[in-house]
């Protein structure tokens, strides 16, 4: 078996509406590189399954999964592995939990940010709904109610960030204002 790790850990975290295109770029990452994936999605809907009903159900369990999934990330790092986290990093709150992995050790990380119009996310999410390819089935009001919190991140932050378009192709990195 040949495993095939980065010459230098990355860690790769994601920020982007529903649908924006994240776990897609996650799993080219994923194939890319040789890395770890963790996917909030699926482990929330295999440790959960039938109890994330609505968003309160999903903060909690969202919460609960962090606090397993954060020491073994600083692990992994530590281990010169390369950490694909789908993850969704959408607000301030979100990504101090990634800086909080960070501070644990010294990695290279990239904060992959999506920020398509929402009627695209929108239309993306309802075939994605059709495919039932996807854990999770949200609705144009969940859309709605989750996209009002997105915050994109600044460069008081610290994180690098890599702007992807709606294509899902690299536009130039930078860190948004």
């Amino acid at each position: 078996m040949v495993f095939m790790n980065n010459p230098t850990p990355t860690l790769h975290m994601f920020c982007g509406k529903i649908a924006a295109g994240k776990s897609t770029l996650a799993r080219a990452l994923t194939d890319r590189d040789g890395a770890i994936l963790i996917s909030e999605d699926d482990w929330l809907s295999t440790l959960f399954e039938g109890e994330i009903n609505a968003i309160p159900d999903y903060l909690r369990a969202a919460e609960r999964l962090r606090r397993v999934v954060a020491p073994h990330v600083v692990v992994l790092l530590r281990a010169g592995q390369c950490v694909v986290l789908d993850f969704p990093a959408n607000t301030v709150a979100s990504r101090q939990w990634l800086r909080d992995i960070l501070a644990q050790v010294a990695v290279s990380h990239q904060m992959h940010l999506f920020d398509p119009p929402d009627d695209l996310c929108r239309a993306r999410l309802r075939a994605r709904n059709a495919r039932g390819d996807h854990p999770f089935a949200a609705t144009d009001a969940q859309f709605d109610e989750i996209a009002r919190h997105f915050e994109p991140p600044t460069s008081v932050e610290g994180f690098n960030v890599v702007v992807h378009d709606a294509d899902q192709s690299l536009s130039s990195p930078g860190t948004p204002g």
